[in-house]
């Protein structure tokens, strides 16, 4: 056996590509599996998106390799979604650069600005991949704390009074995921400002601001973050595409250009049709939006009945495409908890610990499932309570 990198050592395969493959292990014909884990949107994407596909991929000229800054149609299409949803202007020749996916971007970014041994801090909760990827780039993991007495605000007060002269890149991700917490404009000033001070690249991960949220924005709309941020953004959430894996960074053209030397060395651009649909979904209106909102508010509404059968607390207020809630007091070990109601039930939960230390007492229900599927898993964990009296045996689920 050939010996791996040292770089992938404190490194795990990511939950749920490890967890998946288990909870389809439990799928029969007889009783399905219902995933309420995964933030993939089971909705299609507009009308005009599809067919803006169809039509580009029938042209046999445009299956060859492409720009890796992506068509200007492409990048026009971003800078006028941010002015119309955010209010912000973009030049989108040098500020803007398409992504397959804003998830390798988090890999890009890391890799144009970290060192070995700088410190990145990382939000807990959070998302993983933003640790996995400080890590395999060799950088110091600085988490810092979210905290629920501030409604899962960040404690920029104690960032201030931390030393943060080794600090290179600040994540944060406001709306927020798992918690739903958005960001006010005066935090974002405040963490700009951290910024600018201390010289770090703070780097704003946004797919969920069209989702459930009142109030869209950008970091790019903060007066100085020109000098110290990034933006990643996707279509994936808000415009019903995550298999097509379609994003974004935006900010200055010096980090931009930075973030390209990568890129361009691992892909030889995206898929032309791909492109052309993109253009399309940029230009779904208010109208759109507020149907989809209508969709995920009424899946919200029966997720936190499942919420209230399991014994859980929640905040009201939470945007994105999740609940997240705190598990109740008698549970002793949520990730164990999570596993009995899954194999008791064939309902499967996201555990918060997945999130970070910060998020070992709580769950997190994807609304990407329909009310009638989220109904379903009410009743069969409604029974599943009435009929569990101890820890469950997974070798003998009841019936359900």
């Amino acid at each position: 056996m050939i010996k791996t990198a040292n770089r992938i050592s404190n490194v795990e395969e990511y939950y749920f590509s490890r967890k998946l493959a288990e909870v389809r292990g439990l799928d029969s014909p007889t009783l399905r599996v219902i995933n309420l884990g995964i933030g993939s949107p089971d909705l299609a994407p507009s009308a005009s998106t599809i067919d803006a596909l169809t039509v580009s991929a029938s042209n046999p000229a445009n299956h060859g390799y492409q720009s890796y800054k992506g068509i200007p149609q492409l990048r026009k299409g971003i800078a006028d979604f941010y002015r119309k949803f955010y209010q912000v202007s973009i030049d989108p020749e040098h500020m803007v650069l398409p992504l397959m996916g804003s998830k390798e971007g988090i890999m890009h970014i890391m890799m144009a600005f970290v060192n070995e041994g700088d410190e990145v801090l990382i939000p807990n909760p959070g998302y993983p991949t933003y640790s996995s990827v400080a890590t395999l780039v060799g950088a110091n993991l600085r988490p810092y704390a979210l905290r629920e007495d501030l409604d899962w605000g960040i404690d920029i007060d104690a960032l201030r009074n931390s030393d943060l002269s080794k600090v290179k890149i600040m994540w944060v991700n406001f709306p927020h995921m798992p918690t739903g917490r958005v960001a006010s404009r005066n935090e974002l000033k405040e963490l700009v400002g951290l910024a600018r001070e201390h010289q770090f690249l703070i780097v704003n991960d946004n797919p969920y601001s069209l989702i459930l949220n009142d109030s869209p924005m950008s970091i790019l709309s903060i007066p100085g973050a020109d000098t110290v941020a990034l933006e990643l953004n996707s279509l994936s959430k808000s415009h019903n595409m995550a298999g097509w894996r379609i994003g974004w960074a935006a900010g200055r053209k010096e980090y931009i250009d930075a973030v390209l030397k990568v890129k361009s060395n691992m892909d030889s651009g995206m898929f032309l049709g791909l492109q052309h649909a993109a253009v399309e979904a940029l230009k779904n209106g208010d109208d759109w939006f507020t149907s989809l909102n209508k969709v995920y508010a009424e899946r919200k509404q029966m997720a936190t009945k499942v919420l209230d059968v399991l014994g859980c607390s929640y905040a009201e207020k939470q945007a994105g495409l999740f609940v997240w809630a705190k598990a109740p007091e008698h549970v002793e070990n949520v990730e164990k908890w999570i596993d009995e109601i899954l194999y008791g039930t064939k309902v499967f939960i996201t555990p918060g610990f997945i999130f970070g230390d910060a998020g070992k007492r709580y769950i997190r229900i994807s609304l990407c499932c329909t009310v009638e599927m989220l109904n379903e898993a009410f009743l069969r964990i409604e029974k599943f309570l009435k009929n569990s009296s101890s820890v469950l045996d997974r070798e003998t689920p009841i019936n359900v």
